[in-house]
């Protein structure tokens, strides 16, 4: 769009600085563009008129015209309203007025016919609506209303200076009247054509006012497929220009650690899908371009070892390899694992944390700037200025949801030549998002599990059977198990959260007495130090019993633990569930994790609990999440901008989204720099966009 759309929105007719600087503070929307973009959630069909006795209290907004026969303003002070009598010849219904008496008393004219729109209610015997929209039969054609009236999101703040839904009804059409020959087409003729679409003008035209259903519909698609098409385009270009233009370290040496560490000392033969990972990180690595990859693979999947044989192969070839992930102790916990299983090779691997002893951090540091050191394995620490490398040759970053762009776009700037990065979630990610939100990146997915692993059982409980539950807790533990309690952490209460663990502790000690059983409890407000003590007791089979907050959801592996018990698990979001279940069934054990609820879930609820129950297939149940939450809820601390949708969503949009990726690829396929005729609309766009927005190109 053309600079028009720029326009400071107090200067649109009817505005203003007063309603302008509500509309910024509570929707956001500062320029014309932004409000063009405000678009209905929903519609109401005006064309059906219904007669008074066709209405009852079950039916959404309605109209009817009717006579006024009768006003009265009765009761005293809160009490007080106006009741207006309207007739057809069906019947009789009242209209209330409980606000603005005196306006509706003077305005409502005896024998005058209106068109009367509101929502039914029956108070009594009798049906009424409070608060309708009236207008005299006379003046009905005259008024913004049109055969499906759209309905606009607004706040009590926003209606208390008349920018309710009929408020943005008639800003927008003030809008349009000047906006629509500024509209310039964004698509491709081809497209267009293709497609059958309607032109970009008469779409914004139509989603604000519908000439009818079937326009409505093509109107809604077109922008939800350029929505979708524009973000493919940019992340595509993005993915491409890196191939061209980011070369990468070759490594072509399968040496020796490789070789010697996948013949000898994996405990267990890699899955189907592990092998085919590990060969496309192999492809990318000998391109000459740097690679950009995201691992999805499901909690317990092998994530950990494809990424310890793709740092040995850089150490093959002479680089220095890194692994940053969220948390202390997943850090550790990391650092642990990879030392044990490179135990008697010739490799050099440190860990750097925020509360690493300066004696040993130093050490590290120097190891790292010679070159000695081969992994390091750290938190955020290792993106601060004194961390330097050698020659940082592969960056690996576990659960990078956890991270912003700009902290990990920091660890790799540490070379002059951008090192190859692999990044991991376990976190499994709809495949709608993946190619949204990674569209940028090439995506492997680990979809099989290692043979051998026992499916846990996952079942519904409420408190009616907590007896029950801590008998079976007490059989497991006299087998030799060990058990995870965990509570929700509530944002808006740290202080809650730690008297929902302290009572959760409380009666754990009650039911599971000294000395007999022993607790741990670890929540996130511990210094580090306590949590880690508190987690190595557990670790170590000191204590049978961990209460916890969410902060045992990634990183902890205690084979021995064959019990998750959730409290309160109406309150946690699927994805936090099915991470909290990966905590257990890491042995040959049998493994359970049991949902606490209270008696009463809202429909949302019983549909998260009820799927935890039914599946353990984190990608079916990243869909439903998806279905659940929405797109916003599910990115974390990702790449803020790319989804910022007005119209399009991922939940239900997954065959436009299809459509959209298609002809972005076929597009770039042909034309790249989008250099021809038919691309120039296209081109023009895209730069006109370009300095708006920021520079994702050297950012994973």
């Amino acid at each position: 769009m053309s600079n028009f759309f720029e326009t400071p929105i107090e200067f649109l007719k009817g505005i203003g600085p007063t309603k302008a600087d509500v509309l910024k503070k509570e929707l956001g929307i500062f320029t014309f563009q932004d409000l063009l973009f405000h678009y209905p959630f929903r519609y109401i069909d005006r064309t059906k008129y219904y007669q008074i006795k066709e209405v009852t209290s079950d039916l959404p907004f309605i109209q009817f015209v009717g006579k006024l026969t009768n006003k009265q303003v009765v009761g005293e002070r809160q009490g007080k309203r106006l009741i207006a009598q309207f007739e057809d010849a069906t019947g009789m219904i009242e209209c209330v007025w409980f606000q603005s008496l005196k306006w509706a008393d003077k305005s409502l004219i005896i024998g005058t016919s209106y068109v009367v729109f509101g929502k039914p209610t029956y108070f009594g015997a009798k049906a009424n609506i409070v608060h309708p929209e009236i207008e005299t039969v006379a003046n009905h054609d005259q008024t913004v209303a049109t055969a499906l009236q759209p309905v606009y999101n607004t706040t009590e703040k926003l209606k208390s200076f008349y920018l309710d839904s009929k408020g943005f009804l008639k800003i927008q059409k003030q809008l349009l009247s000047v906006a629509l020959k500024e509209i310039k087409e964004n698509l491709p003729e081809s497209i267009l054509s293709k497609y059958q679409m309607l032109s970009r003008a008469e779409a914004i035209a139509e989603i604000h006012f519908p000439t009818d259903a079937k326009k409505l519909q093509r109107a809604t698609a077109r922008l939800k497929f350029e929505e979708l098409f524009l973000i493919q385009i940019k992340l595509l270009k993005i993915n491409s220009n890196r191939k061209l233009k980011s070369r990468g370290f070759i490594l072509n040496k399968v040496g020796d650690l490789f070789n010697q560490f996948y013949k000898e000392k994996i405990p267990f033969e890699l899955t189907g899908a592990q092998k085919r990972v590990v060969k496309e990180i192999r492809a990318d690595t000998v391109s000459g371009m740097q690679m950009n990859r995201l691992l999805q693979g499901d909690v317990g999947s092998g994530k950990t070892m494809v990424a310890l044989l793709t740092m040995l192969l850089a150490i093959d070839n002479g680089f220095q390899t890194c692994l940053m992930a969220p948390t202390e102790i997943l850090a550790q916990q990391h650092f642990q694992s990879l030392k044990d299983l490179l135990s008697d090779l010739p490799v050099n691997i440190k860990v750097l944390t925020g509360s690493a002893k300066s004696k040993a951090r130093k050490e590290t540091l120097a190891e790292l700037i010679s070159g000695e050191c081969n992994i390091v394995v750290g938190t955020h620490a290792l993106i601060e200025e004194t961390v330097q490398f050698k020659n940082l040759g592969m960056v690996v970053i576990d659960e990078q949801h956890r991270f912003g762009v700009e902290q990990r776009a920091k660890l790799w700037r540490k070379n002059t030549q951008a090192p190859h990065v692999l990044v991991m979630t376990a976190t499994p990610i709809p495949r709608t998002l993946a190619m949204t939100l990674y569209g940028d990146l090439d995506v492997s997915v680990i979809d099989e599990l290692p043979a051998g692993r026992v499916p846990i059982e996952t079942v519904h409980q409420n408190e009616s059977q907590r007896l029950r539950l801590n008998a079976f807790i007490a059989k497991e533990i006299e087998k030799g198990r060990q058990v995870y309690v965990v509570y929700p952490l509530i944002k808006e209460s740290e202080k809650l959260d730690l008297l929902n663990l302290t009572e959760g502790y409380e009666s754990m000690i009650r039911a599971f007495p000294l000395p007999k059983y022993k607790v741990s409890v670890v929540h996130g407000q511990m210094k580090p130090a306590d949590k880690d003590f508190e987690m190595q007791r557990f670790v170590k089979g000191e204590t049978q019993i961990m209460v916890a907050t969410t902060v045992i959801e990634v990183g902890v592996n205690v084979p021995n633990a064959s019990i998750m018990v959730i409290e309160n698990a109406e309150r946690f979001g699927l994805s936090q569930l099915h991470q909290l279940r990966g905590r257990v069934g890491r042995g040959s054990e049998k493994s359970y994790c049991i949902l606490m609820s209270g008696n009463k879930l809202s429909n949302d609820g019983k549909t998260r609990l009820q799927t935890m129950v039914n599946t353990s297939n984190g990608f079916e149940i990243s869909e439903i999440d998806l279905q659940l939450r929405g797109p916003g809820d599910l990115q974390g601390t990702q790449q803020s901008g790319v989804l910022d949708l007005h119209i399009a969503d991922l939940a239900k949009d997954q065959r436009i989204l299809q459509e959209a990726r298609v002809a972005a690829q076929e597009i770039l396929a042909t034309d790249v720099n989008l250099t021809s005729a038919d691309n120039s609309r296209l081109r023009a766009y895209l730069s006109l966009q370009k300095s708006n927005q920021i520079n994702w190109e050297q950012i994973s």
